[in-house]
C-alpha cells in the first residue's frame, strides 16, 4: 500500500504572481466543505515602512471575515504546533519574508544557525500535524545571479528551504500571471 500523500500544499511563483490570492480561494473552498471548519493565517511580514504597512494592510482586507490572523516573524514551529486541529487549516504567508526575518533582519545581523535549527522544527512540525497548511512562497531563483554573496546565499537558502517543504507536502502550484499550474509532488524513498 503506498504511503499517504501529506495534506500540505506549497504554492510559489513570483511577486505579485496571485500566490495569495489562489490560497485564500483554496482555503475557502476547503472551509466550505465541512461545518465547523475554520482558518488560520500565519503572517510571517514585519512592517518596517509605509510601503510593507501598506502590503500588509491590504491582505489583511482581502481576506474573509472571521479568519483568524496570528502575527509570527520568526517561531513558525510553535505556532504551527500550537494552531494545529483537524478541523483547522493553516495559511502561512509567507515562507520568504520568514526567511528574510530570519537572516536578513532590519536591526541586526542574520543568526543562520538559529535558522537552521527553526528551519528544521518547522519541517518536523509539517510532518506530524492534524492539519492541512498551505504554505506561500516566493520563486526567486530564476533570474540573474545576484552581485552580492548575501543575496545569492539567500536565494540559495530559499531555493533550499522550498524544496525541503515541497517534499512535506501533496501538492505544488507554480502560480504565474495569476494561473495556477498544481501537481502533486511526487513521493520519495
Amino acid at each position: 500500500m503506498p504511503a499517504m500523500q501529506p495534506p500540505h500544499h506549497l504554492i510559489v511563483g513570483g511577486q505579485r504572481s496571485g500566490k495569495s490570492g489562489h490560497a485564500e480561494r483554496l482555503a475557502l473552498a476547503w472551509q466550505a466543505e465541512a461545518a465547523g471548519r475554520e482558518v488560520v493565517v500565519v503572517a510571517t511580514a514585519q512592517a518596517w515602512d509605509e510601503e510593507m504597512r501598506q502590503r500588509i494592510a491590504r491582505h489583511q482586507a482581502d481576506r474573509p471575515v472571521g479568519w483568524r490572523t496570528l502575527e509570527e516573524p520568526l517561531h513558525l514551529s510553535e505556532v504551527l504546533a500550537q494552531e494545529a486541529a483537524p478541523h483547522r487549516l493553516l495559511l502561512v504567508d509567507c515562507l520568504t519574508l520568514w526567511l528574510t526575518n530570519w537572516l536578513m533582519p532590519i536591526d541586526g545581523q542574520g543568526d543562520l544557525p538559529a535558522w537552521h535549527a527553526e528551519r528544521d522544527a518547522v519541517l518536523q512540525t509539517l510532518r506530524r500535524l492534524p492539519s492541512t497548511v498551505l504554505l506561500i512562497s516566493n520563486e526567486v531563483g530564476w533570474g540573474v545571479i545576484p552581485m552580492s554573496n548575501e543575496v545569492r546565499a539567500f536565494v540559495d537558502e530559499l531555493g533550499r528551504l522550498n524544496q525541503a517543504v515541497a517534499r512535506c507536502s501533496g501538492e505544488l502550484t507554480l502560480m504565474v500571471a495569476g494561473q495556477a499550474w498544481t501537481r502533486p509532488v511526487e513521493a520519495r524513498a
